[in-house]
């Protein structure tokens, strides 16, 4: 399911689009206040964002342009501004679409769906790759950064890299053998154990009970297997 940012301080509005989105099968979520706004649009959590210009404590414009620096998603301005400057603006600062209000909701729908399959194209097979999602647990790939209910996660770089091997290659079972020569390589000074040492760590930070393992089973004598 494809997520949308909805960046509006007018909830009626931020509401209606939110509806029809969700009749569309996206699911979406609201935030009034530019800043948290920004805050939530680069985080890698989100398909599209939906931003109006006109926002307390930061204005669209500079949420489309801290954005453009992260992310390559598709962003659509929804606003009351409707002179030609401001659409001028808008998309010469990184917006990919511009509706003016009063707009249709089932044109903001239909825009949306369009700018999601382009971007698809463009980025070709690599994109179902970026986003990981499993049970509560999202690996977004293109900003590294990890996410349990929807709280990130702070995992090191080797703990990560072992987490994603095991996230995109679900419901295979890999011995410790294979994952330590795969990640650590055959140069490394250590031994097996580090590859149980690393899974431990990440459990505590992304298993609600490590003991009882949701995501990473181990099966003993044998290896661990990532459950989808």
């Amino acid at each position: 399911m494809k997520r949308i940012l909805i960046i509006e301080d007018d909830l009626d509005i931020a509401e209606l689009e939110r509806d029809y989105l969700q009749l569309n099968g996206f699911k979406s979520e609201i935030v009034q206040d530019g800043l948290q706004g920004l805050k939530k649009a680069v985080s890698g959590l989100y398909d599209v964002v939906v931003v109006d210009l006109m926002l307390p404590n930061k204005d669209g414009y500079e949420i489309i342009r801290e954005v453009r620096k992260k992310l390559e998603i598709p962003v659509l301005v929804v606003s009351a501004k409707g002179e030609e400057i401001d659409k001028i603006r808008g998309l010469d600062i990184g917006a990919d679409d511009y509706l003016t209000k009063p707009f249709s909701p089932a044109e903001l729908v239909a825009r949306i769906k369009s700018h999601i399959r382009r971007y698809e194209r463009l980025k070709g097979p690599t994109l179902a790759s970026e986003l990981l999602q499993y049970k509560g647990l999202e690996i977004n790939t293109a900003s590294h950064k990890v996410f349990v209910n929807d709280k990130e996660v702070q995992l090191t770089a080797k703990e990560y890299d072992l987490l994603v091997f095991l996230a995109a290659n679900p419901n295979i079972v890999f011995t410790k053998e294979h994952l330590f020569d795969t990640l650590w390589g055959s140069e490394y000074c250590g031994d097996t154990a580090t590859v149980a040492v690393h899974i431990q760590k990440i459990r505590k930070k992304i298993e609600k009970d490590p003991a009882n393992p949701e995501f990473i089973e181990t099966l003993w004598g044998t290896g661990y297997r990532f459950n989808s």
